[in-house]
């Protein structure tokens, strides 16, 4: 009886002859590529590998890190594809795939971030030496990469109240240990013991620059033409700061700001300093707008279709303005039999509670005012608000924050367990001699 071991290894040898008779078939190919690895029943071409050092090595020059042996390169990479290689597979065996319409969506989105076309970006990619197909080739692994994680490991994840509570006794005792500003900086400097005149100069400059940045100039391409701090060609990125790292006299500016917000200029012996938050986490009171508001639904049926629901909601509103009672028509007529016996009313509801169709309808209604039919998922509704207030929602905010902190974690620990056992358990045969 042949053991699995045994089997795993035959299958490995089928593999490698059969891929040397399909490369030996290639037509006027004068040099058999490599293979430098067999993973199960795959293999990795030597062109391959040099393909992907290439890359990395490229990547690793442009920021400036010193370059490590060539072969200790290699073997970091191949050990890299052949972890890729191994999800591959494992995701293909698993059904997770991706159609041609869903990736030349993906690579859309991402031209539309970018502010391109589609076409302006395989331009753009062409321009940086990256072919199209190489480039929807990667996005397409990541992504089953990705799902292929998110059900193997993320899934299972769960966060409990217990581990929360862990947390803010432990690491954030203080309340701000979650607290990181990425923090964007220009200087206009003034020389020591200059004169009024210089200063007054600089001083316009900087708030001529400040009003530029206010109204959607790249604060980026700004640094590096305008700053005179020595991190001006680095777009004045000071990279995310806790409130410990950062100069004290930014501290308390910086506190009081928001993600997309330029500051005054703050004046020091060095000159003028203007900041923007690039990004915040999880720092100062979180307020949400929170909504008392009530509602009647006609769901749509075989006797009542969009038409006829749309019908009898303008027939209550008409009601309703002519002296009727909301509560009293939502409890004879809304088919959301849990909101009709309280009159139609959802309570209080913040940002995330509704729908999106109904949350934007709600959000345009001034107090007491009656919206025209609304539909969503659930079928047609009239919406009323009765009140609103601003709710300081910091602490289920942090709360979600230091959830998140800590899925995370459990999140790399986990993978980074789940793929050294993939690797262990299976079969991949390493040929040394052709590194």
């Amino acid at each position: 009886m042949m053991n699995h071991s045994m089997l795993k290894k035959l299958i490995a040898a089928l593999s490698i002859l059969f891929s040397l008779i399909i490369i030996s078939q290639k037509i006027n190919a004068e040099v058999l590529d490599k293979i430098v690895a067999v993973v199960e029943d795959d293999v990795i071409l030597e062109h391959e590998l040099m393909n992907e050092v290439a890359a990395i090595a490229q990547k690793i020059q442009a920021g400036n890190t010193a370059m490590p042996p060539e072969y200790i390169l290699k073997k970091q990479v191949l050990e890299k594809m052949i972890i890729q290689r191994l999800q591959q597979n494992l995701a293909e065996k698993a059904g997770i795939t991706l159609s041609e319409d869903m990736l030349t969506n993906s690579a859309t989105d991402i031209a539309q971030r970018n502010n391109m076309t589609l076409d302006q970006f395989k331009q753009e990619l062409q321009n940086q030496g990256i072919s199209y197909k190489s480039f929807l080739d990667n996005m397409k692994n990541e992504i089953v990469i990705n799902q292929l994680r998110g059900r193997e490991i993320a899934d299972r994840i769960k966060v409990t109240d217990r581990e929360i509570e862990h947390f803010i006794e432990t690491e954030d005792k203080a309340g701000e240990g979650i607290g990181e500003y990425h923090v964007g900086h220009i200087l206009i400097a003034v020389k020591e013991g200059a004169s009024a005149d210089v200063i007054k100069k600089a001083l316009a400059k900087a708030n001529g620059l400040v009003s530029a940045l206010r109204s959607g100039a790249d604060f980026t391409k700004t640094a590096m033409s305008d700053s005179d701090d020595d991190n001006a060609l680095k777009g004045g990125d000071l990279g995310w700061r806790n409130k410990n790292d950062l100069p004290t006299l930014f501290v308390d500016v910086v506190a009081k700001m928001g993600a997309g917000d330029v500051s005054e200029p703050i004046r020091s012996p060095s000159g003028f300093h203007i900041i923007k938050m690039l990004e915040v986490k999880g720092v100062g009171a979180q307020m949400i707008t929170k909504s008392k508001v009530r509602h009647i639904l006609i769901k749509t049926n075989e006797l009542v279709d969009d038409a006829e629901a749309q019908k009898r909601l303008l027939s209550l509103k008409q009601r309703i303005a002519d002296g009727d009672d909301f509560a009293t028509l939502a409890r004879a007529h809304s088919d959301d039999k849990g909101s009709a016996l309280k009159g139609g009313l959802l309570d209080w509801v913040g940002p995330d509670d509704l729908v999106k169709p109904f949350q934007l309808a709600m959000e345009k209604l001034a107090i007491n005012e009656i919206s025209d039919p609304v539909q969503t998922q659930f079928g047609w509704h009239l919406i009323q608000v009765l009140e609103r207030e601003n709710k300081d929602n910091t602490s289920d905010f942090k709360k979600n924050q230091i959830k998140d902190i800590i899925r995370k974690r459990k999140i790399e620990e986990e993978t980074e367990l789940w793929l050294r056992r993939l690797r262990d358990e299976s079969y991949v045969e390493i040929f040394q001699d052709r590194l």
